[in-house]
């Protein structure tokens, strides 16, 4: 069975893209799924979110990526694999920029270890910089978290012509996984017209997913470096990760 290798992304900032890679992984893991989770945003919070202290690490994605080739993994955290990172992966922006096929880097990295996953989830960096193309480059499928207000709604039209151009050159089989509403609070209109706003101009791309709904449980969670399944199990988040795990086992049936 082919590896799916997803990218959670977009250009935007703070709309849950650590939380939500933490949180799926863990849910596909529990369907019995080998899990790599890769952190490559600098900010390295999916790394800390999984209880690793980023700055004490010697050796990260960022080695792997201008250096070895080989990428530093620590295993069975909650069941799943983590690349980690720090915040050295910031010089690999300027590191890389001269580089031989550039583009090319994590996915060679990925290559050789492919047969021991069914899933590899990249928390992207929010920028359309370097790191983020290296991401699109690798992966089969784009997930993409998008924050239902209207501002951060807005600037997806700029994420899905960086995806076109990523397709045009570089990655022609690159596939939407599909898009997933961030932060949403039923009890404010503008939520629920920006969620009614994606439904109707995404679905035709990929499915537009039950909203994650805003609540102060997953600071408390990743405070905790737990999944939410873990720290609190019936809290009605916990379903919607399970939904969004089960429809990506469908990829590639």
């Amino acid at each position: 069975m082919k590896t799916n290798v997803i990218a959670l992304f977009n250009q935007a900032g703070g709309v849950g893209k650590s939380t939500l890679t933490m949180n799926l992984g863990y849910a596909l893991a529990k369907k019995k799924k080998k899990v790599l989770l890769l952190d490559l945003d600098p900010q390295a919070s999916l790394t800390t979110f999984m209880g690793i202290e980023p700055h004490e690490l010697d050796i990260t994605v960022y080695d792997a990526l201008v250096e070895t080739f080989h990428l530093n993994i620590k295993n069975k955290i909650h069941g799943l694999d983590l690349a980690p990172t720090n915040i050295n992966l910031s010089l690999a922006e300027m590191e890389l920029v001269s580089a031989l096929n550039r583009e090319q880097r994590l996915k060679q990295v990925l290559f050789p270890i492919l047969p021991n996953y069914d899933f590899i989830l990249i928390d992207c960096p929010p920028s359309l910089g370097i790191l983020s193309i290296l991401a699109l480059t690798a992966a089969t499928h784009l997930l993409v978290p998008i924050e239902t207000e209207f501002k951060s709604y807005f600037g997806t039209g700029l994420l899905l012509d960086t995806v076109a151009r990523i397709r045009r050159h570089v990655n022609p089989d690159l596939d939407f996984a599909g898009f997933v509403p961030m932060k949403f609070d039923k009890r404010r209109s503008q939520h629920l017209r920006t969620y009614e706003q994606m439904k109707e101009e995404l679905t035709k791309l990929g499915t537009v997913f039950t909203p994650i709904p805003d609540s102060t449980v997953f600071p408390d969670s990743t405070e905790e470096r737990l999944p939410l399944a873990l720290y609190k199990p019936k809290h009605p988040a916990v379903k919607v990760f399970n939904d969004i795990a089960k429809h990506l086992l469908q990829l590639n049936k």
